[in-house]
């Protein structure tokens, strides 16, 4: 009865933890400059323990964060030295292979201190508007061209800030007040975390991490490795085509299901490329057990021991481990179909569980805006806009339209978008028929339309995919439409590096909608109906669901 009790105490614990991260990342979301944190959660927060492990994330954040974040506290343990971490410390870093995969998102650390001895770290990432360089865009040659690289060290020392760092960031970004006011935003978010943990210490009358970090990795490793136990053993391959920049992309990938772990080996990917589409080995893993997870343990809590049973090994060399100084700004164009890779492969073992292919990455797009030179007052201005096409169908369920999978962040809303700088959003809506077939529908896509302001004029950085290669269905299920960029008088643009968009033009995108899944006939007709009645799907579809002769 008391043990049984003591687990209750300790559940109740986890999930106060779990609440006090969450106010961590809500912190970061109400404090940070940058819109595409604000706005739409590209953010990770987090503690750990003393070790380095995290015990508990917030729910608020992307995987490619918080489980490449997962991995970097130990890199700033390592690189700052046991000796050298002091109370009142905050460390920072934006290292794309011991951070979270490219310049433009910082991570930031700080220790823990309770009664002058030190019990974990509280950890956070957000993308920044700008770090210089190139700017967020896939044209680099190599990480230097690429923006300012930060090692990891102090941004506060003993309580007192590192001046010199942050003369440096101003001199080499071009929104300085934004990019340093985000780095005080993340620090301000793990003292949030710090001054919740500490209140929640007090309540319970504990000192250190060490009695709830123990119940959290030894529970979540047990249920983690049980539910693998009943997967049925074997191999299991998949591979996946993309756009690429200029010649397409081989994704490929072997899953070895054995009785306590799964193994992701992503040999037969391709090599590395010369643009800064690469993908620093930190950020496969991230997505690669996130995959795997959402379909073989998505109840079970993120934190180091749920994610250890997934062991991600890919070539050195290839694109998906880029090593230094690999130019890797856009590593999420990539990065963010390592899912559906795994999860396809995964559908070998387990074809009831696992959606079709959706659009994948998001369709960022990073705008310089000038004034023209009638424009006297007007101001320069840096944009990052966030948007999403559709989801793969499930195997129970339509998919999502306009949805961010797999990296979860939110659309941007015209409104916000407008209010930060002299853009123009003038339409913004679901693509009509961008999803595949299917006894469940894939989800849509969007149609988005942008111009610069009056007295403006925009450059942008595209780093768009599945132009060419549209989101495959399952089970009989038809592809989605592929993605389209052009202008409003009908030209066509790239869909990937630095464009501009004339004077009078309007930016036009259309977003790959999912995949569907399953036997477009089998489709219950009044689902058909109501599909045509929103115009989800066009009159000359109809045909996809009609018996075949």
């Amino acid at each position: 009865m008391a043990k049984g009790l003591d687990d209750i105490h300790m559940q109740v614990m986890w999930n106060r933890l779990i609440s006090v991260v969450e106010e961590q990342a809500l912190t970061l979301v109400r404090t940070a400059f940058s819109t595409s944190v604000r706005e739409a959660g590209d953010l990770s927060a987090g503690v750990f323990d003393v070790a380095g492990r995290m015990l508990a994330q917030a729910v608020t954040g992307t995987p490619g964060h918080v489980n490449a974040m997962a991995e970097s506290v130990g890199h700033f343990i390592t690189d700052i030295g046991p000796g050298n971490i002091l109370e009142n410390d905050v460390y920072i870093t934006n290292d794309p292979w011991k951070g979270t995969g490219h310049l433009h998102d910082v991570t930031v650390v700080t220790p823990v201190f309770r009664k002058r001895a030190l019990i974990g770290y509280f950890a956070c990432t957000a993308h920044v508007v700008d770090v210089g360089g190139r700017g967020f865009g896939p044209d680099g040659r190599d990480v230097h061209e690429e923006g300012l690289f930060i090692p990891i060290m102090k941004l506060f020392r003993e309580g007192a800030v590192n001046r010199d760092l942050i003369l440096i960031v101003r001199a080499n970004v071009r929104e300085a007040d934004k990019v340093v006011g985000d780095l005080y935003a993340l620090a301000a978010c793990n003292e949030t975390g710090m001054k919740r943990l500490f209140a929640m210490m007090d309540e319970f009358g504990f000192d250190d991490l060490d009695g709830i970090g123990s119940f959290i990795l030894e529970r979540s490793d047990r249920a983690t490795r049980a539910l693998i136990a009943e997967l049925p053993r074997g191999r299991h391959t998949n591979a996946m085509t993309l756009d690429g920049y200029d010649e397409p992309v081989h994704l490929a990938v072997t899953l070895e299901i054995e009785e306590d772990r799964i193994k992701a080996d992503f040999t037969g990917t391709s090599e590395v490329s010369r643009w800064g589409i690469n993908v620093p080995l930190v950020y496969c893993k991230a997505y690669a057990c996130y995959g795997l997870k959402c379909v073989v343990a998505p109840e079970i809590p993120n934190n180091a021991a749920s994610l250890a049973p997934f062991e991600i090994s890919a070539p050195p060399g290839c694109i998906l481990n880029a090593e230094p100084p690999a130019p890797v700004s856009v590593r999420h164009v990539l990065g963010h179909f390592v899912p559906d890779l795994v999860m396809g492969a995964l559908a070998g073992a387990l074809p009831d569980r696992v959606p079709a292919e959706g659009s994948g990455a998001l369709w960022n797009i990073q705008f310089s805006v000038r004034p023209l030179p009638s424009n006297t007052t007007g101001r320069p201005a840096e944009m990052l806009l966030f948007n999403s096409g559709g989801t793969g169908a499930r195997p129970t369920l339509d998919g999502l339209n306009a949805t961010a999978f797999p990296s979860g962040v939110m659309t941007m809303p015209a409104e916000a978008t407008e209010q930060v700088g002299p853009l123009v959003v003038w339409r913004k809506e679901l693509r009509d028929g961008s999803g595949g077939a299917g006894r469940h529908r894939g989800g849509l896509g969007q149609v988005i339309e942008i111009a610069a302001a009056n007295g403006y004029e925009i450059a942008f950085n595209a780093m768009f995919d599945r132009t060419n290669h549209p989101a495959r269905g399952r089970k009989g299920g038809r592809p989605g439409r592929a993605g389209t960029v052009g202008l409003d008088d009908g030209t066509k643009l790239a869909p990937k590096g630095r464009q501009s968009v004339p004077v009078g033009r309007r930016l036009v995108l259309g977003m790959p909608g999912g995949g569907g899944h399953g036997d477009p006939r089998e489709r219950a007709p009044a689902s058909i109906e109501a599909d045509l009645a929103h115009d989800y799907i066009e009159a000359a579809q109809r045909a996809d669901y009609e018996p075949r002769n």
